[in-house]
């Protein structure tokens, strides 16, 4: 059971050692693990805070970016990096629970089907605002309309999926928010499963919804595109 921890932050200092406590608790039983932070060019105090909480904890691995490149730029690099087979993300601001990652990592582990390859939380208890709540059940239905990837929830920073899967997808800005419909895309299978979900206790979040809202209709259209242009076929070996 092995397990590589993928946390993409970007000024999130007072969250770094709150998170990191809850990670190694979930992950006790867990024998071999790490956790991968990517410093996506924080203007705060969260390189600091994470280079002091590495002098403690032997799991932690730390990369920066020099300058702030984007949360799928963050992911990107911390799948690169990765030395363990199956990948768990979560989001760095505390609102994803760690304690859910055992509950999905057996969930891939142990399903029946092979080309299972990524369990999706599913926030179906959000701690949001009114707003935040009506956009993002907005835009994930348009989503799941148009790219059919049969997903409630794509924007849950919690996943778990086969690191050899994630690195044959296209990479672009924003694809961590298509991940499940660029893992059906390439043959594989998606399951969603309910995660706690929690509300900010520390910081602010780093994204407007009418921003995300623009750009996502421009990345639904190129998903779309790739959708269109990919020929999957079985290939057998024919033997002498």
């Amino acid at each position: 059971m092995t397990l590589s921890v993928v946390v993409p932050v970007y000024n999130e200092a007072e969250n770094i050692n709150p998170l990191l406590n809850e990670i190694i608790c979930a992950l006790d039983e867990m024998p071999t693990f790490e956790i991968i932070y990517i410093d996506d060019g924080s203007l705060d105090d969260t390189l600091v805070v994470l280079k002091k909480a590495q002098q403690h904890i032997s799991q932690l691995r730390i990369f920066q970016h020099a300058k702030s490149c984007g949360q799928s730029a963050a992911i990107y690099t911390g799948i690169k990096a990765a030395k363990y087979p199956i990948i768990a993300t979560l989001d760095g601001d505390g609102q994803n629970d760690p304690a859910d990652i055992p509950m999905l990592y057996t969930q891939l582990q142990t399903a029946a089907n092979p080309k299972l390859a990524m369990v999706a939380g599913w926030r179906n208890k959000r701690h949001d605002s009114t707003w935040r709540l009506f956009s993002s059940r907005f835009a994930n239905a348009i989503r799941a309309k148009l790219l059919g990837d049969a997903t409630p929830d794509t924007g849950c920073g919690l996943k778990v999926f086969l690191r050899d899967a994630a690195l044959t997808l296209p990479y672009f800005d924003h694809y961590h928010r298509f991940l499940p419909a660029l893992m059906l895309r390439a043959g594989f299978q998606v399951i969603s499963t309910p995660v706690n979900h929690r509300a900010r206790e520390r910081g602010v979040s780093k994204y407007g919804t009418l921003d995300r809202l623009w750009v996502g209709i421009s990345d639904i259209l190129g998903v779309m595109w790739l959708q269109k242009r990919l020929k999957l076929t079985e290939v057998s070996e024919i033997e002498h």
